[in-house]
């Protein structure tokens, strides 16, 4: 297996939606990611003041607490359970870990501040050279809030995954104490590279490393043209595609579950908060329901 050292070449969306050419006008799909992450992007503007008292220490509690927070994503938490995932995903402070696809910096807000002291965080986000339209505003906010806080973000390593080949760069093999990543399978499916990526996740584990996967969660059967539509992934896939990687499944949780989704929404995953695809129709039913359900799950990648 090879892993990037380089630079990825030009990609586009186009093609990591699975589309002929380089168009200025974005696919159906690419519209899709790009509403999911909206809610993200969009409050990246408008964090705690640059400069605020970053939490000191490794308190996980602390920092989810921390006045650092972008007050819209801390809304969240009721839904995303940042303190159970990250301890079912066993994140110590001293661990390296990468980040796959932060979007906005959603878990960065927690896990920079948590690892600063005495571990390593890789952001690896979109491509720096990518022809994406997106995906260099995306890259260019993230980079703009993990400047304008150095006492929060300075310890943060750029790292770059390219969802159209599924390539990861400038993190070493064998070097990470762990891989998260929260919501994002369903996007590297449009281009077919997802076993590409979890190959590469498992390279740059080291013997015994995890890799901590939160994804919408499908009705198991759901054909794969159905969860590319939808936004829901089964289960049984995500698993297929870390095993086939040479990890292990230890353990799924339950911390991100939602019983009141029934994942067959008329816009996909991207009817529920916090994208509300369909506007004022139904707003208060799709806010009732909250967002998506989620299988978590732990991998680990076999000691030598």
């Amino acid at each position: 297996m090879k892993i990037k050292k380089f630079s990825a070449g030009l990609a586009c969306a186009a093609l990591v939606l699975g589309t002929v050419g380089c168009s200025e006008k974005e696919s159906a799909d690419g519209q899709e990611m790009e509403s999911m992450q909206a809610s993200e992007s969009s409050t990246m503007e408008q964090p705690a003041e640059s400069g605020s008292e970053a939490v000191e220490g490794a308190d996980l509690e602390a920092v989810i607490a921390g006045d650092h927070r972008t007050p819209k994503y801390a809304e969240r938490d009721q839904f995303r359970h940042p303190a159970e995932t990250l301890k079912f995903m066993g994140i110590e402070p001293t661990m390296t870990v990468v980040e796959i696809s932060p979007g906005g910096g959603w878990y960065t807000e927690i896990l920079a501040p948590y690892l600063k002291d005495a571990g390593t965080l890789y952001a690896a986000h979109f491509p720096a050279d990518s022809e994406s339209g997106y995906f260099k505003k995306s890259l260019k906010g993230f980079e703009e809030k993990v400047k304008g806080d150095s006492d929060t973000y300075g310890a943060i390593k750029m790292a770059e995954f390219d969802p159209a080949d599924g390539s990861l760069e400038n993190v070493p093999e064998g070097s990470a104490d762990a891989v998260v990543t929260f919501r994002n399978v369903h996007n590297w499916m449009g281009g077919g590279k997802e076993q590409e990526a979890f190959n590469n996740f498992f390279a740059v584990l080291k013997p015994g490393g995890v890799l901590g996967v939160v994804e919408h969660r499908a009705k198991p059967g759901t054909s794969k043209e159905d969860m590319k539509k939808s936004g829901y992934v089964t289960q049984d896939y995500v698993v297929e595609l870390a095993e086939g990687a040479g990890f292990e499944l230890e353990e799924a949780s339950e911390v991100n579950a939602n019983p009141k989704d029934t994942a067959d929404h008329p816009k996909g995953v991207w009817t529920l908060p916090p994208s509300l695809r369909l506007g004022e129709e139904d707003r208060d039913k799709y806010l009732a329901i909250g967002e998506s359900d989620r299988m978590t799950l732990r991998f680990r990648k076999p000691a030598e």
